[in-house]
């Protein structure tokens, strides 16, 4: 089992900035692609950006890219999204998720694709 917890949301103007971190804890001797996730209100869950396991490729929503960075230290079992010019529409619980993998370059994009997630923070955009 792996718990994660996220933390960092919060309300911030458009145009401003936050960096939304995850914390691992408990299996994470084992290996995990992680994601991020978001779920702006009355609407499904929604992919954001994804890492590979040695954080050396990175995948991005289109809404997103340009201005989000999806990054990871695996010496702090941590996730990173660094969000830029937030919008508004960026308004959602953002959820980071764990997916158990021996593929060193693999992301993965899909809700279902995942193992793991933690209990999600609020990000408010106010315009």
């Amino acid at each position: 089992q792996v718990q994660l917890v996220e933390s960092g949301g919060g309300l911030v103007q458009a145009g401003g900035s936050l960096r939304l971190s995850c914390a691992a804890s408990g299996r994470t001797g084992s290996r995990y692609a992680m994601g991020w996730f978001r779920q702006p209100p009355g609407n499904e869950r929604e992919f954001v950006a994804a890492t590979s396991l040695s954080g050396g490729r990175t995948y991005y929503a289109d809404s997103v890219k340009g201005r989000f960075t999806i990054s990871r230290d695996n010496t702090k079992n941590t996730v990173y999204l660094q969000m830029n010019s937030l919008k508004p529409e960026d308004t959602a619980v953002y959820y980071c998720a764990a997916r158990g993998t021996s593929s060193i370059g693999s992301y993965y994009s899909r809700v279902n694709e995942y193992d793991y997630w933690g209990q999600g923070t609020q990000v408010t955009v106010s315009s």
